[in-house]
């Protein structure tokens, strides 16, 4: 490639979509590409020229290092949806304008499954026009949901917080539960997919039993049997903890959130914002069991625990940048990077490269397979899928006892 190329952020951030990153910036440089661009706050910044100039920040290793250890999106990220090319070429002419005014010869996405199908937009457009320049996506997304991919970068560092933490809140809870039960309700993530949630077992192992429960999305949720499940180890437990996601679903297809909670509203692409599923079903163990109970929901945390990541989701990550840059330098377009396991035992990961309309706007749930049969937890196959990605750490730079991150100057 002779021009330049330009790197953006979309969705939800995790503890490694930086990583990414990094490595569409150094493969970049090893390949002489002159100027790497960050669009700020994605496809939404691009469109108003919001463009920083890497090499301010990357121009040395110790930048590169420290962003590997920064959390949230550094560049900043948005939900944006880009609207049918038929009639709504003005934003499309907009683009590709930006795009030849900075000589921007490819551009990188890093999302899930809106931000593919961003992908999938610009590279359909660019090839009705005839226009060269190329779209590769670069996967992300703690919800473990696109498809094709084995895994998603972002997830495995999700799952390893999630398992800590919830290992830790078992120690916790089970400090109590003298008088009565006390079960202790645990929100996660995950909207369609269960995988969060299903990572809460992980935890397992011989200093700690795990969770006594797993609910997952990809099965539907009863109260009825919530309540006879929550009895039942109430009698066999002086305490537990449940893992719960955040988007099980009753029969009639309300979210249990949607009992306890008025309408939060939607975004721009139609999701339903959801939260307070632990709380309702805290409540309605302390008012048909009369246990000691409580929620913890762990929200935003859950995806920005870079202090907590695991180095090998975040050398998966940077894998997946990189390679993304050598795809486009190969001449594809239209396309999103893979991660491709090779083995099992001993685990190892590379990269392919997949056609973007295979991806975008499709989801990848638990396989039923490895949910257990009484829908209350997982098999040993999820385990052994999800236990080598959350292995191995990556220390942070503390200064004045905090870590200290990467960002982007504002004047």
């Amino acid at each position: 490639m002779n021009g330049n190329i330009v790197v953006g952020q979309s969705g939800g951030p995790t503890a490694v979509i930086n990583a990414s990153v990094a490595g569409v910036y150094s493969a970049a440089k090893r390949a002489g590409i002159q100027k790497v661009y960050g669009m700020e706050h994605g496809i939404q910044g691009f469109l108003m020229e919001e463009l920083v100039d890497l090499d301010d920040y990357l121009g040395d290793s110790m930048g590169i290092e420290i962003l590997k250890r920064t959390p949230s999106a550094f560049l900043g990220t948005c939900r944006y949806k880009m609207p049918p090319i038929d009639g709504n070429e003005k934003v499309y002419e907009e683009i590709f304008r930006i795009m030849e005014k900075y000589n921007i010869e490819a551009m990188f996405y890093i999302g899930g499954n809106d931000s593919m199908d961003t992908i999938k937009m610009l590279s359909d457009y660019a090839k009705a026009k005839n226009k060269p320049q190329r779209f590769v996506g670069v996967p992300k997304t703690v919800d473990n949901d696109l498809p094709v991919t084995d895994h998603c970068p972002g997830y495995g560092s999700a799952a390893k917080y999630i398992a800590t933490t919830v290992k830790e809140v078992i120690c916790d809870n089970g400090s109590f539960g003298l008088d009565k039960p006390s079960i202790c309700v645990v929100e996660i993530m995950g909207r369609h997919a269960g995988w969060l949630t299903a990572a809460a077992s992980l935890c397992k192992g011989e200093d700690c039993d795990g969770p006594a429960a797993i609910y997952l999305p990809e099965r539907i949720f009863s109260i009825d049997q919530f309540v006879k499940d929550m009895k039942e180890i109430g009698e066999t437990r002086r305490a537990a903890v449940v893992a719960v996601s955040e988007g099980v679903k009753l029969s009639d297809g309300r979210f249990v959130c949607e009992l306890g909670n008025v309408d939060q509203g939607t975004d721009v692409f139609g999701h339903k914002q959801l939260s307070g599923c632990g709380n309702t079903l805290s409540g309605i163990i302390a008012k048909e069991l009369g246990y000691k109970t409580r929620a913890i929901e762990f929200s935003t945390v859950q995806r920005s625990a870079t202090h907590l990541a695991s180095l090998t989701d975040i050398d998966e990550a940077f894998m997946a940048g990189s390679d993304a840059v050598e795809a486009a330098r190969d001449g594809k377009t239209g396309i999103m990077v893979t991660l491709v396991r090779d083995s099992q035992f001993p685990y190892h990961c590379t990269t392919g490269t997949y056609d973007i309309h295979e991806i975008a706007n499709f989801e990848k749930c638990v396989p039923t397979k490895w949910i257990t049969n009484d829908g209350i937890n997982v098999t040993q196959d999820f385990v052994d899928y999800a236990q080598p990605l959350i292995l191995g750490e990556l220390a942070p730079y503390m200064v004045n006892g905090v870590p200290r991150h990467l960002v982007i100057r504002k004047n």
